[in-house]
């Protein structure tokens, strides 16, 4: 990694312009009727702010109440029969969609 080491002219120069930059700040201050100094623009802050409302008032009462911490429950698996009482009530609810369906039909014609 090649490091850049400023020259006495190069010092010089950025002296130079950060000085006619103070001298511009404080011509800017005086037009707008400001103390003279210009806080430089970081720009909006975005997104949600970290943590959650009322987060600093409930850490004390947090690590008083903690609670262990609950064991994680394996995958789930419905059992064959169960599987088929729900397949049969929603061959039921399409037939009766499709009796209203077709009841619809006929009036229209």
């Amino acid at each position: 990694m090649d490091i850049h080491i400023p020259t006495i002219e190069e010092l010089k120069r950025a002296l130079h312009l950060q000085e006619g930059i103070e001298l511009l700040k404080a011509e800017l201050a005086s037009l707008l009727g400001g103390t003279g100094s210009v806080p430089a623009y970081t720009g909006a802050k975005r997104g949600r702010k970290p943590g959650k409302k009322g987060a600093k008032a409930a850490v004390g009462a947090e690590a008083e109440t903690e609670k262990p911490a609950k064991k994680k429950k394996g995958k789930r698996t419905m059992s064959p029969e169960a599987r088929e009482k729900i397949a049969a009530a929603q061959r039921k609810r399409w037939a009766k969609t499709k009796r209203a369906a077709k009841k619809a039909d006929a009036s229209a014609e």
